[in-house]
């Protein structure tokens, strides 16, 4: 079963930046497309970014284009979340997950395994 762990969370203000990275277990992460969830303290898990298995083809939700980058490097078996201007509805559990496709999605429901993830916190 595929493992994902997220690290690179924290406390960071508004207006900075931060780099999330997950690790997959397995050499089928190479095979999948990734992508990027977040969940806000009473809020429902909402989609942030996904790219396909070669990295060709990225999705962005609306709120985080242009500030958020996602990539991957399938040779580690990486995928990165780069977040600049970050502002405080930024905070929130970061998930990454893997789709048991080559393309991505934009459906928490399309995406078979999760990471536990790891916090951002953005202050004022």
């Amino acid at each position: 079963q595929e493992q994902l762990v997220e690290s690179g969370g924290g406390l960071v203000q508004a207006g900075g930046s931060l780099r999330l990275s997950c690790a997959a277990s397995e050499r089928t992460f190479n095979s999948y497309a990734m992508g990027w969830f977040r969940q806000a303290p009473g809020k429902e898990r909402e989609f942030v970014a996904s790219i396909s298995r070669l990295g060709s083809i990225t999705e962005y939700a609306d709120s985080v284009k242009g500030r958020f980058t996602i990539s991957r490097d399938n040779a580690n078996h990486m995928v990165y979340l780069q977040m600049s201007s970050l502002k405080l509805e930024d905070t929130a559990v970061y998930y990454c997950a893997v789709e048991l496709s080559v393309l991505p999605s934009t459906r928490a429901s399309a995406y078979a395994y999760w990471g536990q993830g790891t916090q951002v916190t953005v202050s004022s």
